[in-house]
């Protein structure tokens, strides 16, 4: 079990394309996820952004986009600056009419765990069901 992906599906109440842009469109991204310098859904393009579980603790993410395919699925490495491990988060799309189900998946977090107790997969589970869950979500449907 410890070496399992996390795996989420959500359907949304708004079309592919607006999913897709609340992705991979950086003024969209900083409403409902991280606060982004940059970002591009390009393969080999390099982002960062410091995020944690509280203000008085945060990790400066260092991630790389490894696979975009536009409107249907994007992939990006996610490690912590000065950590081992690497793991890779997919985001995938399927059209449901005018709705959108998005399949999130975080692959590899078994190999982040060493770092620090904060990198355990529990936490990951949290943050991603309130990004995925409650703050997209709100963002799209609102």
């Amino acid at each position: 079990m410890e070496n399992q992906p996390i795996i989420l599906e959500r359907n949304y109440n708004a079309p592919i394309i607006k999913v897709w842009q609340a992705l991979t469109d950086i003024n969209e991204m900083r409403k409902w996820y991280f606060d982004l310098a940059e970002f591009k859904a390009e393969v080999g393009f390099k982002f960062q952004f410091y995020g944690g579980k509280d203000p008085e603790t945060q990790y400066l993410h260092r991630c790389e986009v490894t696979e975009a395919i536009f409107e249907k699925k994007l992939t990006y490495s996610w490690r912590y600056d000065g950590y081992p491990g690497n793991s890779f988060v997919t985001f995938e799309l399927f059209n449901q009419d005018d709705k959108t189900t998005l399949r999130l998946t975080h692959r590899g977090l078994e190999t982040l765990a060493a770092g620090s107790p904060d990198f355990a997969r529990e936490n990951f589970v949290e943050g991603w069901t309130h990004f995925v869950n409650i703050a997209l979500k709100e963002y799209l449907e609102s």
